[in-house]
């Protein structure tokens, strides 16, 4: 009989332990660890601060809790406290965790939780980034709305030229239509990872601390340019073309594009890749056109000898947004001692850089090589007459 009863009560006293437990499951599941903010920007030897909070209180179980804030670089930063220790009986849900940056550049921090179980800690993570000075950070930031805003209007001297001539002799078509590709493949790519929410569920999914590269100016400005290009591609319809046309050169360009996006796309359809990737096989193709299709244009103005009816004023607002860009890159780099970014990983850099060469190249074409150029004149009862005296009757 005692035996029996000692039984019973080990066996009640297990049940109790297993219920035990799965309370403890169960409200876990909804407790978890939250930061204000998983984005803080502080000064070089200045103070910072975020909070650390409980979305509620943890089960009353008299259990141990340890919350490790753990330094990505701690050369980089300090944390005080670095280790937060408290009983799950307690009432506290709150702590206030300081940062100091000791060195400029980006870091990441993690709360890591003991017992793992406890309670969802997943996000309890903040990217930290550690300035030399607040006035180079609005410096830069002004550079990048100035840049932003030539390259958005850098469009509309060639619409005007257009529009003034009635003519597009000197633009390029090969120029024209790889353009419109390009802007086509970086607004697919920055709407489809800004807007659909599966596409940046796939992205977070790879890079669970990453923040979407894709900002609404990106939308504007991919869109926008889709828009003014199939303007310019409308006034190809509309005014004077001359024997211009889209090489077969350019054709078999695009046909090779189109047929990688196709593949792609029916990959994406099938999962045998994902959407993300698909995305980024689309701005792959707008690297790739942004590396060549100024040579169309370039090579046609060589061969005219003139560079009339290729709008100069593009190229300027083009050059001046390409020159900010490259100056945001290294004021930004000084500012967060990230030059890795330029030189660890060139190509956007290297992008700017080759756009900046070009447009020194048509500023060349235009004011020193073929600066004796004639332009259009109007001649009563007869057509627009080019340099070379092509026309069309």
């Amino acid at each position: 009989m005692p035996h029996a009863i000692a039984s019973r009560c080990a066996n009640m006293a297990s049940l109790r332990y297993t219920w035990i437990l799965i309370l403890s499951v169960l409200t876990s599941v909804q407790a978890a660890f939250k930061v204000s903010t998983q984005d803080l920007k502080i000064q070089l030897n200045h103070p910072g601060s975020f909070n650390l909070s409980l979305t509620k209180p943890l089960p009353p179980i008299n259990r141990s809790v340890t919350v490790t804030i753990d330094v990505q670089h701690p050369d980089l930063l300090s944390t005080e406290p670095s280790l937060i220790s408290f009983n799950t009986t307690t009432d506290q849900t709150k702590w206030i965790i300081y940062v100091k940056g000791l060195s400029a550049g980006h870091s990441i921090l993690n709360a890591n939780v003991t017992p793992s179980n406890i309670a969802d800690f997943s996000q309890a993570f903040v990217r930290v980034t550690i300035e030399k000075s607040d006035t180079l950070y609005h410096i830069s930031a002004v550079v990048g709305w100035i840049y932003f805003l030539a390259w958005s209007i850098s469009f509309y001297p060639q619409i005007y030229s257009n529009y003034k001539r009635k003519s597009v002799v000197g633009l390029n078509f090969d120029y024209l239509s790889l353009n419109f590709v390009g802007f086509l493949m970086y607004g697919l790519f920055n709407c489809g990872l800004y807007w659909i929410p599966e596409i940046e569920l796939e992205y977070f999914n790879r890079y669970p601390k990453g923040l979407n590269p894709v900002q609404v100016n990106d939308i504007f400005f991919s869109l926008h340019a889709v828009f003014a290009t199939v303007v310019t591609i409308t006034q190809c319809f509309i005014y004077e073309i001359g024997n211009q046309r889209v090489s077969t050169t350019a054709r078999i360009i695009h046909g090779i594009f189109a047929t990688f996006i196709f593949i792609s796309l029916i990959l994406s359809f099938v999962k045998v890749i994902q959407w993300l990737d698909f995305l980024y096989y689309c701005s792959y193709v707008k690297l790739s056109i942004t590396l060549i299709k100024y040579v169309p244009q370039a090579f046609y103005n060589y061969r005219r000898k003139s560079t009339v009816g290729w709008s100069i004023g593009n190229i300027f607002l083009d050059f001046t947004g390409g020159i900010l860009s490259m100056l945001q890159m290294i004021l930004n780099a000084y500012n967060y001692d990230d030059w890795e970014s330029i030189f660890g990983d060139p190509t956007k850099f290297g992008l700017g850089f080759f756009s900046v060469a070009f447009d020194i190249f048509f500023i060349i074409q235009h004011y020193v090589l073929y600066r004796d150029r004639t332009d259009y004149i109007e001649v009563p009862g007869h057509c627009q007459e080019e340099p070379e005296g092509s026309c069309n009757a």
